[in-house]
């Protein structure tokens, strides 16, 4: 029995999945909490994936108010739109087996 709800075989988001979405989030630029929250991360979640997205530099971090603002690069940018194409190929017509993630479709959108 699963305690979570009735579809049983619905798998947990993957790490390139999250990162999109975390990029999706700052394109505008945003507070940290602002991400934690939309992407539905913990604090110790979050704080992995804003320090390797910012290492790599796929987010940048700019100070206002005296508040950290992260913000998507272009980098960033082009792993979204990248991200997108193989998302595309994955699509339920192009699909051999029904276990991939296709992601929402605020993700999906163009620039």
């Amino acid at each position: 029995m699963n305690p979570w709800g009735p579809n049983p075989g619905q798998k947990r988001r993957d790490k390139l999945y999250i990162i999109a979405e975390i990029l999706e989030i700052a394109r505008e630029g945003t507070l940290k909490t602002q991400i934690m929250y939309r992407a539905n991360l913990s604090f110790t979640q979050l704080n992995q994936y804003l320090d390797l997205l910012t290492k790599i530099k796929l987010l940048s971090i700019t100070q206002e108010n005296e508040k950290k603002v992260y913000t998507t690069t272009e980098k960033g940018m082009r792993y979204l739109q990248n991200y997108r194409e193989i998302t595309k190929l994955l699509t339920p017509e192009n699909r051999k087996n029904g276990n991939t993630k296709i992601p929402p479709p605020h993700l999906l959108r163009k620039n």
